[in-house]
């Protein structure tokens, strides 16, 4: 029988040099350019939410600052097969300390490190100080390393990570070099999970890992633990219903549809959607946060175009953002968007989560479908411009009585000199020409 150990994909995976790193960049052009120019900080500040490579991209760093280059002298990415490389990826490097600061807080916990400056690497160029969850250290902590980080020995470096960077020290953050890391694009983890199933014989519908993607919510490491626990759970054959039931998320295309009833007004179909929903155990919460980003993606769909890279939709997801844009106007979404992101708020406290939610997207098909002050304002402006202007009778004739206006003059001079109607605009905002024929009588 042969003893097969399992190695988890976020370990298997993990990023080994600064060309695996996905979403980050800004970050990764800066650190390298900065070994290249030997213009390396004594300190630098990774912020940003969990799962998106702090931690990881310290490493690479910390590799490629002492990799020792045999195969290739002058390159900058770490060769992952010397000495130093190797001790640094398996943590065994006496040169480059990790600490966990979410349980070694205390000021006996960083004398170690202070003590330890004052003595060169032993077998690399720099020494190097990993310090984890850095936010968690006492201020008595920070002040001890403070004289440390503004003047530490040409050989010291220090990297700090943290995912709560407003409660770092104003005077730590100073004397470091920040970096704010950003959450990974749907379409990029889409894309490694398919390069990471390819390599598993793994066999996921595109669909399943959107699903994952988007539960991930910007975070590789959290998409990675999820497909190994669909794998345990399903083998090698990943469907959309497999990841749906496991996370308890919504199809792709429950929500567009969900999304389509709404920018029509259709409010039978919004209250059928949510129903199925909630009878299908989904998390209205979930609901909420997601509609939240497709409207923002619509959004985006239509300031910047298809081709942006603000947009964080898969090509699927992108043909039906098009085909919603059509004929809505820019100004119902962003009201949309505002209610949904106050909706998403007030979930948080209310005790009957679903009906705020129907009651909100009630009220988003309404800004969807009711015609708005400045629509019925250009209509009218519409309207006096194709008025014709009045001719004045000639002087030695006697008047001629003007002809019966047309229909539509009169449907038109109607809405123009209607002071009733003038009132209502004025005193209504977003009112509809139903509401205005109602006032009128």
């Amino acid at each position: 029988m042969t003893d097969a150990t399992h190695t988890q994909l976020t370990l298997k995976y993990r990023p080994m040099a600064f060309a695996d790193v996905i979403g980050q960049e800004h970050v990764v052009r800066t650190l390298k350019n900065a070994i290249a120019s030997n213009h390396v900080a004594n300190a630098y500040l990774f912020i940003g939410p969990r799962g998106i490579g702090k931690t990881t991209l310290s490493r690479i760093f910390a590799k490629a600052l002492n990799c020792l280059h045999e195969e290739n002298p002058g390159e900058i990415e770490p060769c992952a097969h010397c000495r130093n490389c190797e001790d640094i990826a398996a943590g065994r490097s006496i040169d480059v300390i990790e600490l966990d600061a979410a349980s070694h807080n205390k000021v006996e916990d960083v004398k170690p490190i202070i003590e330890d400056i004052q003595f060169k690497p032993t077998a690399s160029k720099y020494k190097i100080f990993i310090i984890d969850e850095c936010h968690m250290l006492s201020n008595a902590a920070w002040n001890s390393l403070l004289k440390t980080l503004e003047e530490p020995p040409p050989f010291v470096k220090f990297v700090f990570a943290t995912t709560e960077g407003d409660k770092v020290l104003a005077t730590i953050v100073s004397r470091c070099q920040r970096f704010d890391l950003r959450r990974i694009l749907t379409k990029d983890i889409v894309s490694r999970l398919k390069y990471i199933c390819g390599k598993e014989g793994i066999d996921a519908e595109d669909d399943a890992l959107l699903a994952i993607a988007r539960g991930a919510e910007g975070g590789m490491r959290d998409a990675l633990s999820s497909l190994d626990q669909l794998i345990s759970f399903k083998g090698s054959k990943i469907t959309e219903e497999d990841a749906l039931g496991v996370f308890g998320l919504v199809s792709r295309t429950s929500l567009e549809n969900l999304a389509s009833a709404i920018l029509k007004g259709d409010d039978a179909g919004i209250l059928e959607a949510i129903d199925a929903f909630d009878s299908a155990g989904k998390n209205m919460r979930r609901v909420s946060a997601e509609l939240l980003s497709h409207f923002r993606n619509l959004v985006v769909l239509k300031a910047l175009g298809p081709k942006s890279k603000s947009l964080e939709a898969t090509e699927e997801q992108i043909a039906v953002l098009q085909a919603q844009a059509q004929g809505v106007d820019a100004g119902r979404i962003f009201k949309i968007c505002d209610l949904l992101a106050q909706t998403e708020d007030k979930l948080r406290y209310v005790l009957s989560v679903r009906t705020t939610l129907e009651m909100s997207l009630l009220r988003a098909g309404r800004i969807a479908s009711t015609a708005t002050i400045e629509e019925l304002m250009r209509a009218v402006r519409e309207l006096k411009a194709a008025a014709p202007a009045p001719q004045a009778p000639a002087r030695d004739s006697a008047p001629v009585p003007p002809p019966p206006p047309a229909a539509s003059d009169a449907h038109r001079k109607e809405i123009l000199d209607d002071p009733v109607v003038n009132s209502i605009i004025d005193a209504v905002p977003g009112a509809s020409l139903s509401d205005i024929r109602e006032k009128r009588k």
